[in-house]
């Protein structure tokens, strides 16, 4: 039965044949179709000589007819900044009513119940969902660091007749039915250039170049089970670390096509609400509109909420979420402080550090700091582009940015207490051992090199801490390139040279490529390096090694992980602890 065929058959279920016309308006298909497909169908036995179903064509709706339906609805949203933080995606309301009740609602009307929903980000606020509607929530606990493909992993053997939905759809009309005769995957009528598929004349998804755009994809599937058994086996095989940040949509593929046919829909008929501004041309009046950093935002540009536009995602960082917006003709970037922040950083004293900095070219004067929440809003920067810590040239540049703003001697009221943050983070664990097995006589090892560093300190002033290559910015002025010094948040009081250090662990340098930066960081100053200052930061560089190796473990008890960064942390830890005593060794 081919598609044509399908959706005849489905069109006389509902509607009894009266004539050919009135058929093919009724199906949307021309006369032609509607003739050759009734010929065919009556031909292989699902329709009789009077266009009525057969037994065979009811067994065979039966046998395709939905089983049950999986939600995906387990991640971040990272995209609908700044409302991410406070509200999951699926529980985002238009008119009225959440995203995930109305696809619910709109499943049980067709008759499927069984519904399975994969929760993560925010797992308790889904909780009603098991009472309102009998429902099951499955947790993917790995959210954080995976994508929906391993979502899709955890509940794979429920794959058969099945719908699968993204969370963040909203359908003006049902899009499910009680019949369902193919496997389909959904996508509009609209052409977008971040689509991977374009619906073919055969109705088919084939994969489209990079170059070419192609129909947005929406989503929602349906699996009869040829199909479902295909995506099962390679779920298995495919929920690896290394496709962790991988769609499931991947599963569909063979080749260049999907092996799944199109279903296509009008682009107003049905909508993915992946940002702010959607959910607001959507519903303007939607209670999740509600958002302090917007408001922050128009307070501090005197602006309506709605002069705020092109609100887009940065790259999520360690600490932040950051996102870009413009306003009056201008581009901004918002920060907003990330999960456990509050804990780590005193806000008062970063806006004390700005003060300290401000006019001197070294950064941008924020537009707007709040030193009670965090939130801080900075001009864009234009070509704006990080240090390559492979390209001498730019770590030259670097070095010497670094080394005249510590020529500045600059001074606040606070200091970064390296030892202090070391027992700090660890205590922000609970309770909870480290990850480490010898996490404490690597501890003492770092501990033990404090005498020597203050033997050999240099003088404290305010020292950047956070000095690492994603924090210099090289970005394009009507002048030509400027650099510039991002990220002020742990800067106090404090040896000049931990910089050097952190830059090194950032990087992820091995040891000769650490050497070489001390030497760039020391010609670039004009000073001369002596075996003592070198074995000091090899002490720093074990020392910070552990400072970030412990906050990575904190971050991980947030469900926050960083992966080979994690790791190496705790070995330059241990690493530069050897290499520290050898040097020192050999001074003595």
């Amino acid at each position: 039965m081919n598609l044509q065929e399908s959706n005849i058959l489905r069109t006389l279920l509902n509607e009894p044949f009266v004539n050919q016309r009135i058929l093919a308006e009724t199906s949307g298909h021309s006369l032609g179709i509607v003739n050759r497909s009734l010929r065919s169908l009556i031909e292989k036995g699902y329709l009789n000589e009077v266009a009525q179903l057969t037994e065979k064509a009811r067994a065979e709706i039966k046998e395709k007819a939905p089983h049950n339906a999986i939600i995906l609805a387990a991640g971040f949203g990272m995209r609908m900044v700044p409302i991410n933080l406070s509200t999951p995606k699926a529980l985002l309301e238009v008119n009225g009513e959440k995203l995930i009740d109305r696809l619910i609602r709109q499943l049980k009307e067709v008759g499927v119940n069984d519904i399975t929903v994969v929760v993560g980000f925010m797992k308790e606020s889904f909780e009603y969902l098991i009472d309102e509607y009998g429902v099951e929530l499955v947790v993917n606990e790995e959210y954080a660091v995976k994508n929906n493909l391993h979502s899709l992993a955890l509940v794979a053997d429920r794959i058969y007749n099945t719908y699968i939905i993204p969370c963040d759809i909203w359908c003006d009309n049902n899009p499910f039915d009680s019949t369902e005769l193919y496997s389909w995957y959904m996508v509009s009528d609209l052409i977008e250039e971040e689509s991977n598929v374009r619906v073919t004349r055969k109705v088919e998804l084939a994969v489209t170049s990079e170059k070419d755009a192609g129909n947005a994809m929406i989503g929602i599937t349906y699996l009869l089970k040829p199909e479902a058994a295909v995506v099962r086996e390679k779920l298995k095989v495919m929920d690896t670390e290394k496709y962790a940040d991988r769609f499931w949509e991947e599963t569909l593929y063979a080749k260049d096509r999907m092996i799944v046919r199109a279903r296509v829909v009008k682009s107003t008929d049905v909508v993915e609400i992946n940002t702010y501004e959607q959910l607001r041309n959507l519903d303007c009046d939607s209670n999740q509109l509600q958002s302090d950093a917007i408001k922050t935002i128009a307070n501090a540009f005197q602006c309506n909420e709605d002069d705020v536009t092109n609100i887009s995602v940065l790259k999520k960082g360690m600490t932040n979420r950051s996102f870009l917006f413009s306003t009056k003709g201008e581009k901004y970037i918002m920060r907003i402080p990330g999960e456990g922040t509050d804990q780590l950083i005193n806000r008062e004293q970063e806006a004390e550090v700005f003060r300290a900095l401000s006019g001197l070219g070294l950064c941008d004067d924020p537009v707007y700091i709040n030193p009670e929440n965090g939130y801080k809003i900075t001009k864009f920067l234009d070509g704006v582009r990080v240090c390559d810590t492979d390209n001498v040239g730019e770590l030259r540049k670097c070095m010497k940015l670094l080394s005249n703003f510590h020529k500045m001697k600059l001074s606040v009221s606070h200091t970064f207490d390296i030892f202090g943050q070391i027992e700090f983070y660890e205590s922000l664990w609970d309770g909870k051992p480290s990850m480490y097995r010898d996490y404490s006589h690597t501890k003492e090892n770092v501990l033990s090199l404090r005498e020597y560093i203050e033997r050999t300190r240099t003088d404290w002033c305010l020292t950047h801490i956070d000095a690492v290559p994603d924090n210099f910015l090289f970005y394009d002025t009507p002048d030509g390139e400027a650099l510039q010094l991002t990220d002020w948040e742990y800067a106090g009081m404090q040896d000049p040279h931990v910089d050097i250090a952190m830059f090194c662990i950032y990087s992820l340098y091995n040891k000769r490529q650490v050497d070489k930066l001390i030497n760039i960081y020391f010609e670039e100053s004009r000073q001369e390096c002596t075996t003592e200052i070198r074995a000091k930061i090899y002490c720093y560089i074990a020392i910070c090694g552990l400072l970030w190796s412990n906050w990575c473990e904190f971050k991980s008890h947030l469900g926050v992980e960083f992966g080979e960064y994690s790791l190496r942390q705790y070995r330059y830890a241990k690493d530069y602890y050897k290499n520290a005593m050898e040097l020192m060794e050999s001074v003595n």
